[in-house]
């Protein structure tokens, strides 16, 4: 019985860990999020549009990207899109940034 109490108090402080790790890796500070906001406002908006409405690649805004997942998002932007001018920002942004960038276009961005 004891034992059992042991490995669930390491599992309960483990996942506390891991939670609040995950947590303070998405919370960028403020200097950081106003350059991710000038960098889609300009870097992405180059092809993606200035309003991000779209140009060269597709639109980025809300209703553009229902049913897509943060994730699946952030992973396009690190890994860009082979045979498409998407390039891979993997070397500029961390997945923590490419996170932040896909949760608040699905929010739709910061004017």
């Amino acid at each position: 019985m004891q034992y059992h109490s042991i490995i669930w108090l390491l599992l309960s402080s483990l996942m506390g860990i891991c939670l609040v790790t995950v947590t303070s890796a998405l919370a960028l500070d403020e200097t950081r999020e106003r350059k991710l906001t000038h960098l889609v406002r300009q870097d992405c908006g180059s092809c993606h549009g200035m309003t991000l409405k779209g140009g060269l690649g597709g639109p980025l805004l809300p209703g553009n990207l229902n049913g897509f997942e943060s994730e699946g998002i952030a992973s396009i932007i690190l890994d860009g899109v082979p045979g498409k001018p998407m390039p891979p920002w993997q070397g500029e942004l961390s997945k923590e940034e490419a996170l932040w960038i896909a949760d608040n276009l699905k929010k739709g961005f910061p004017q």
